[in-house]
């Protein structure tokens, strides 16, 4: 969404400009600046601050106190009387890819340390701190995103992980300050960082005035490297400004792309080969768990491409409004899954988005499978209960909708409902009620297969609309169905069948379990009565074949022993 506000600003300004003759059509950019590698100098702590190559950011508690005013959060852990000037946060900050600064700074075994961890093409800052507050979060979890502070420069907004941290204890000079909290981060390759241009460090200061709601208020400093460490390349002409944003982050994710194509490449044979697997279950079982798991793993939490109610109602608004191919190319996973998503609606219907694709349903899958390995009992709801239950979701979607149509922003809020958000794109690093919510549906899950996706899901209530339509019915049904077997009604988790054998499309979550029901002449009673009827038509064929030989004498072979 920055990305796309950011673009439109440029673009309109770039527009009023034009008509108003105060630029010319072509645009100039600037290459990246490189540092200057032969420039090095020795020098203390003091020096290096004196050059300009260490930025600083010193707030004291009243200041901070000060910028809460007005606010919800206002008065909630403010100075005591009296300890205003004392220091809330005395933090320092330095690119460490300028040899004077690093070599200073680190030196021998702790230089070589640090470049240790790093590829080629990445990049390292340090920051340290002193005062009462952290910079990196007191309640940081391994695997997550440190939230109190990012580098922004222009357009693009830094942020670290825990794997971009290199953890030091001391600077070398004497006469630098021993740091409460003293890191080195990594700028992976590929992120746009320009040392030659300013940039600022974001401390985003948090104070919780209740269990579920945080204020949040941002300071920086800015910090630009003397020009005598930076080589400044020539500016360049470029003529093709106005290519569409879109195509730039298309070409950004490649592998992505090849990723979740090659994926849903893989979920399409086996939708079309559906019979010839349910006829090899362990195989089908292990590909399923092993498809869920790529779900969660990639299209969740690593690509982020959670599918949402709030996708549907940002679409259904855009046709009121101002509707724009490029605003839904901006996210080239979310547009390639919603496409496959309306394909496959039309072919399958509904199931093949909740029993395979989405990274939440995914997660309550193998939550319950775990529970049935360790013998957890599972609760059934009776069916006439159950299939009242089936509108509870298209009822939150209906008053979602309705909210939407006054202000889609509110909209989003209440689309909370649905713990994505906590769960998948936010990894459970989110406010406690929010993450007790999200934990709680999987708990439930546990216990009876999917009750969120099955009774409360807005999102599985807006595709099944659209689902009644769809053009074949791929899954097989015995004339015996329901009338009398009830065989794969009553193993259905999602209690998709019918008692008089009927699948329920809007419900059905496509997992294929009655399939391999079907075809199992062990198990399915029609399967049963015609694989005896084959074994019987065997044996009678034996059978006759042995009076047919015992019949005929056996006749002598010239040259054979009699």
């Amino acid at each position: 969404t920055v990305v796309v506000m950011g673009d439109t600003i440029m673009r309109a300004a770039r527009m009023v400009a034009n008509e108003l003759g105060i630029r010319d059509i072509t645009a100039v950019t600037v290459p990246e600046s490189k540092v200057r590698e032969d420039v090095f100098e020795p020098m203390g702590w003091e020096e290096l601050l004196e050059a300009g190559l260490i930025g600083r950011l010193h707030l004291t508690w009243g200041e901070v106190d000060e910028a809460f005013v007005g606010t919800q959060a206002e008065g909630i852990d403010t100075a005591p009387e009296g300890r205003e000037d004392e220091t809330f946060i005395d933090l320092y900050f330095g690119y460490l890819e300028i040899p004077t600064l690093a070599q200073n700074l680190l030196r021998d075994l702790r230089y070589e340390r640090v470049q240790e961890v790093l590829n080629e093409g990445d990049r390292i800052i340090f920051v340290g701190a002193n005062g009462r507050y952290s910079f990196k979060g007191h309640g940081f979890a391994r695997g997550g995103i440190f939230d109190r502070f990012q580098l922004v420069q222009g357009e693009s907004v830094i942020q670290f992980r825990d794997t971009d941290m290199v953890r030091l204890y001391e600077l070398a000079p004497e006469d630098a300050p021993r740091f409460r909290e003293l890191e080195v981060f990594v700028l992976r390759d590929g992120v746009v960082f320009d040392p030659g241009l300013p940039y600022d460090l974001e401390l985003l200061v948090v104070r919780q005035y209740a269990p579920l709601d945080s204020e949040f208020v941002s300071f920086d400093a800015t910090h630009e490297i003397p020009d005598d460490y930076i080589l400044r390349p020539e500016p360049v002409v470029d003529l093709d400004e106005d290519r569409p944003l879109w195509i730039s982050v298309w070409e950004d994710r490649v592998f992505h792309i090849v990723v979740l194509s090659a994926g849903l490449l893989v979920l399409t044979l086996i939708l079309l080969f559906q019979d010839v697997l349910a006829r090899r279950p362990v195989f089908l079982w292990y590909l399923r768990q092993g498809f869920l798991l790529y779900t969660i793993l990639f299209i969740g939490w690593y690509a982020l491409a959670q599918l949402s109610v709030v996708n549907v109602l940002t679409f259904t608004n855009s046709l009121f409004t101002d509707f724009r191919w490029s605003t839904f190319l901006m996210d080239p996973m979310m547009f390639i899954l919603w496409t496959f998503v309306a394909v496959s609606l039309l072919l399958w219907g509904r199931g093949v988005f909740c029993g395979w694709l989405c990274p939440y349903g995914a997660a309550q899958d193998m939550v319950n499978n775990v529970a049935r390995y360790f013998r957890v009992p599972q609760f059934t709801v009776p069916f006439a209960v159950h299939e009242r239950l089936w509108a509870l979701k298209y009822i939150i979607l209906l008053a979602l909708f309705a909210v939407s149509l006054h202000s889609l922003a509110q909209a989003e809020i209440y689309a909370e409902v649905e713990p994505f958000k906590t769960a998948v794109l936010m990894k459970f690093q989110r406010e406690w009620g929010f993450v007790l919510y999200a934990v709680a549906l999987l708990a439930i899950s546990a216990v009876n297969h999917k009750f969120f996706c099955r009774y409360i899901c807005p999102l599985g209530a807006a595709l099944a609309i659209p689902a009644r339509i769809r053009l074949f019915a791929w899954l097989r049904r015995h004339p015996e169905c329901g009338k009398p077997c009830q065989i794969c009604a009553n193993e259905c988790e999602i209690q998709a069948i019918h008692p008089n054998g009927e699948i329920n499309a809007n419900e059905c979550h496509y997992c294929l379990d009655c399939q391999v029901t079907y075809w199992n002449d062990r198990k399915c009673p029609p399967m049963i009565n015609r694989r005896k009827r084959r074994e019987r038509a065997s044996r009678q064929a034996a059978d006759s074949g042995e009076e047919t030989r015992q019949g005929f004498p056996e006749l002598e072979v010239p040259g054979r022993p009699a």
